[in-house]
């Protein structure tokens, strides 16, 4: 079991912003981050300054980008900002550091989406944060986000799931965390969910596999082991089938099941992540979920069961999440891990951009969006 010998949640979006930097700026041997995309927007730009400035002091920096992620947030770039983000990544490239984008070994894979959505970053201070926000503004002016910044043991488990999406860890870092970690009393007993599902499929990738993927099963166990409350939030709660029956079931037997995503309005390029979540309302509603769309966007991954389990990272309830992607989780029964969610979910019920969804709701869709529901959500698998 990887514990923690500290552990601080960073939902604030300026805190979790701050600390990123200071760890940068702090580093003084290595630096290593992973992120599904980076849009070249004022914090891209501010991160990508502060790492070749620590390079200029001698940091080893290695940066982990997910290609297929990339394509996706190039959309949101004109052809001027991926040209600026090429050109400073070629410049951290040319200084020494590592860029890696990561790519499945299949060519069906890669067509379909897969690749890696672990958010890491880490450094020489023993020190890693592990989350779910992106290097963007979205991330961090936006959408809610959540992430962790912990130390001890769990550190090197994370830097060693770095390897297992495609970055290069190099083991003297490894040593250098073991040793920074090493003589701490405090612990906080943590258990890391982690599974690509790219290196475990065949010749035809996602298409026919439908696991094990151990991220997956552990959270339906936490579906099934629940029996007063489950508490969730994901970018758009569009799960995998078994995962999807197991919140159904939880809720069918009376158990207090509250999900947490994004309106519909909160991904303006395009509505089709929504509608995939929008076909299932009616048999959610039926089921007793509360369900609650947030206009500014929920991108937090966050599952609490009977306020004694948690789990948080980088999961979405999704197909992809099951099939397609690289996928991590932190969880744990320790009530320093748990407790700071309660606030979190009192927030957002309370918050007036989070909006209860109802029959009524669905009565009250515009003509335009009940037919592209209808339309198009089955194919919620690739949405």
């Amino acid at each position: 079991m990887p514990d923690a010998t500290a552990l601080v949640p960073l939902w604030n979006r300026a805190e979790e912003w701050q600390r990123r930097l200071a760890m940068v700026r702090d580093a003084r041997t290595f630096l290593y981050l992973s992120t599904f995309y980076i849009e070249y927007d004022s914090y891209a730009q501010t991160m990508l300054a502060e790492l070749r400035a620590a390079q200029r002091r001698g940091v080893a920096v290695n940066l982990l980008i997910d290609a297929f992620g990339q394509r996706l947030g190039g959309v949101l770039m004109t052809v001027q900002q991926r040209a600026h983000l090429t050109r400073d990544l070629d410049a951290i490239r040319a200084a020494g550091g590592i860029v890696s984008f990561y790519r499945p070994d299949r060519f069906i894979q890669r067509q379909v989406g897969g690749g890696q959505h672990v958010k890491i970053q880490a450094s020489d201070a023993g020190e890693a944060i592990f989350g779910s926000s992106n290097i963007t503004k979205s991330s961090f002016d936006s959408w809610n986000e959540y992430a962790v910044a912990v130390r001890g043991p769990i550190v090197r488990t994370l830097l060693e799931s770095y390897r297992e999406i495609g970055g290069t860890v190099d083991d003297a870092h490894l040593t250098q965390v073991d040793e920074v970690s090493a003589g701490s009393d405090a612990v906080i007993p943590l258990d890391y969910w982690f599974c690509n599902p790219n290196p475990l499929q065949g010749s035809k990738g996602p298409f026919g596999w439908s696991g094990p993927n151990v991220v997956t099963e552990r959270l339906i166990e936490m579906m099934d082991a629940a029996r007063e409350e489950v508490l969730l939030t994901s970018f758009y709660f569009k799960p995998v089938p078994p995962l999807m029956d197991a919140v159904v079931r939880a809720a069918q037997r009376g158990v207090r099941v509250e999900v947490h995503h994004s309106h519909r309005d909160a991904l303006p390029a395009t509505d089709l992540a929504w509608i995939a979540a929008a076909i299932s309302y009616p048999r959610l509603l039926a089921a007793g979920v509360t369900l609650y769309e947030n206009r500014h966007g929920e991108h937090s991954k966050i599952v609490v069961v009977d306020r004694r389990w948690a789990a948080f990272g980088t999961y979405n309830f999704e197909d992809a999440a099951h099939d397609r992607l690289a996928e991590a989780m932190l969880a744990s029964r320790d009530r320093r891990a748990i407790e700071p969610l309660f606030a979190i979910f009192d927030e957002l019920r309370q918050h007036p951009d989070n909006s209860v969804v109802t029959q009524e709701t669905l009565r009250h869709w515009p003509t335009r969006v009940a037919r592209r529901v209808a339309r198009f959500g089955r194919f919620k698998r690739w949405m």
